[in-house]
């Protein structure tokens, strides 16, 4: 078991959606906890909230898509905190458009954050775990990570290479022996909205899942140190599909709607120059 009470859990992305509700279970749970987002003003509600209530927030400013701040920001942490136990990195960006409506820009600042801060959360954090021989690595990828779709090119790449990344992080550590856990998290659709006005057209099998309910399962599958969390279940379904032809994988993804969830995606604007942004 994973035991949050006194323990040190970070998490990229805290200042709203899912990263704000995992910071409060926490911090319920008696974590001390260090909060990274772009979002000056959410962190500072976020850190008023919870201290309200007597619990130990750090907050830090810091754009995931700098691998320089990264590293200078996780210094910080060390320093101010020691040893993170449970490092849960959530933050994530989607642009939802085509391909060729994508900017070069978009397009690599989604493999930053989604995909490269991963390696510079990791790398950062990793030593210490392994100096008091215990942590707990969670990535939240997702279940474009695992079936791709139009209008998510970059995201659901990113998403994949998540997925890849926790797979052989895990091998490595079994590889070495190493007492460090890991968890991935591949959920369909969460309505913080992030994915505001994607629609799914078999509710009851591919449900837009409700945030709380989503960590609610994400924060038990971290304490019972499962390998993987797939929400909803429905999309495991994807895996032993794969040893079918690309023709009937297609044409079965095609029948429950998949291509066609993010035809109304509206997402969350947070202004007119930035991309729709989820923590």
């Amino acid at each position: 078991m994973s035991d949050f009470k006194n323990k040190n859990v970070l998490i990229t992305g805290a200042a709203s959606g899912i990263g704000r509700l995992m910071a409060e279970k926490a911090a319920a749970l008696g974590a001390n906890l260090f909060l990274w987002d772009l979002n000056p003003s959410g962190l500072d509600s976020v850190r008023l909230s919870l201290q309200q209530n007597g619990n130990n927030v750090h907050t830090y400013v810091v754009d995931l898509s700098d691998r320089a701040a990264i590293y200078d920001t996780a210094a910080q942490v060390l320093s101010d905190g020691g040893a993170i136990d449970i490092l849960i990195n959530n933050a994530g960006i989607v642009s939802g458009k085509p391909l060729l409506e994508i900017s070069d820009e978009q397009i690599q600042r989604t493999f930053d954050v989604n995909t490269l801060a991963l390696f510079w959360t990791t790398r950062a954090f990793l030593p210490r775990m392994i100096e008091q021989s215990r942590g707990h690595i969670v990535t939240i990828a997702s279940a474009g990570g695992i079936v791709g779709t139009s209008r998510l090119v970059d995201y659901a790449s990113s998403k994949f290479a998540a997925i890849g990344f926790d797979d052989a992080l895990r091998m490595e550590f079994k590889r070495m022996k190493l007492p460090i856990q890991t968890t991935v998290v591949c959920p369909f659709y969460i309505d913080t909205g992030m994915f505001e006005g994607v629609k799914t057209r078999f509710p009851m099998l591919l449900p837009i899942l409700k945030p709380e309910y989503a960590v609610k399962r994400i924060m038990n599958a971290i304490q019972k140190n499962r390998r993987r969390l797939v929400m909803p279940r429905f999309v495991m379904t994807a895996y032993p599909m794969r040893i079918f032809p690309m023709a009937i994988f297609d044409a079965v993804n095609g029948f429950f709607g998949i291509n066609k969830t993010m035809d109304e995606f509206i997402g969350r604007t947070q202004s007119k120059e930035r991309e729709k942004v989820s923590v």
